[in-house]
């Protein structure tokens, strides 16, 4: 069994191989520019350690958990460009290094490439990983649009947003799961076991995102708190705060929304007072903890030693504590 930390190194070494690079240079230096600083590397080392539950022999899964990385920074690529964002970890993005056309051109050659990584598979799986990254590729378009047209409603419902996120951030996690675990031979109610367990770590980690930004410690986070709060951000805390107000405190939220000039101080404490008031937090926690409970119970579903088990344990101890 690898640890987690040794699959991120052999993601690593993997795509400083820089194999997809291709003529002209100009259309995949943007990828190469993205995939450069790509955080945990969360998606492929799922992938290879849903495959490790059964199989040692990962490199027979490599090729395809990097073109679902790949995938993945494409999609925040185009995410960019709409939201005309100016940095992506800490980075200039494409577009604003470049410009929008190489954004997209790069995108689109991106979102190819991921796709002759991830049929990387013996023919017998061939079928069934390219319908599942089908169906995963599509749920993500979906949210994406969902995402969009909820920004300019005040009506959102919790159950809306939560399949959203779903859709948009939940459903690549799970299918990256899914996709090791069917290409090493798992049984099929396994290997949707571990879709089900990717979904929920999935709602569990971008709910505790929307949390974070509130409640966070800013040097753990890592980011200034309150910045939602500040753009109007639909958040799983904005929805259920506009669920549980009386008439005078929706009036009150609704009035800091639509002012176009602000202290962002003053906005936020207040803000923050009124989620306080209606137990938006606990209520929050509470919902990420559901979320990690379900995803234990996806876990059992596995039958494979627990000892093969403890990575996946280990990330969701490491949610159920996470502070950034």
């Amino acid at each position: 069994m690898y640890t987690i930390e040794q699959l991120r190194e052999i993601i690593r070494q993997e795509l400083a191989k820089q194999e997809y690079m291709e003529t002209p240079f100009s259309l995949f230096e943007p990828i190469r520019y993205i995939l450069e600083d790509g955080g945990k590397r969360l998606r492929p080392v799922l992938t290879l350690m849903a495959y490790n539950l059964y199989r040692d022999d990962v490199e027979k899964v490599l090729k395809s958990a990097i073109g679902i990385e790949i995938f993945h920074n494409y999609t925040l690529l185009h995410d960019d460009v709409m939201d005309d964002a100016e940095l992506r970890r800490g980075r200039q993005t494409v577009h604003k290094k470049w410009n929008r056309n190489v954004a997209i051109l790069s995108g689109d050659a991106a979102a190819i490439t991921a796709y002759k990584y991830i049929e990387d598979c013996e023919d017998r799986y061939l079928r069934q990983v390219i319908d599942g990254f089908n169906q995963v590729a599509m749920d993500v378009c979906k949210g994406q649009q969902y995402d969009m047209e909820f920004e300019t409603r005040n009506d959102v419902t919790e159950e809306e947003y939560l399949h959203m996120i779903y859709l948009k951030t939940s459903v690549l996690i799970a299918g990256s799961l899914r996709h090791g675990a069917l290409v090493a031979g798992a049984p099929e109610h396994e290997y949707k076991a571990l879709y089900d367990f990717g979904g929920f770590l999935g709602l569990a980690f971008q709910v505790q995102d929307d949390y974070l930004d509130v409640y966070g410690d800013v040097l753990e986070f890592g980011k200034k708190i309150g910045g939602d709060i500040t753009e109007n951000k639909k958040t799983y805390l904005l929805i259920k705060a506009f669920e549980l107000a009386g008439e005078k405190e929706r009036a009150l939220l609704q009035s800091w929304i639509d002012k176009k000039e602000f202290d962002a101080s003053e906005k936020i404490k207040v803000v923050t007072e009124l989620y306080n008031r209606l137990g938006i937090p606990e209520l929050t926690l509470k919902t990420i903890d559901g979320y990690l409970q379900k995803s234990r119970e996806a876990l059992s579903k596995i039958n494979v030693e627990e000892s093969r088990k403890a990575g996946f344990y280990e990330m969701i101890d490491y949610l159920g504590e996470r502070k950034k």
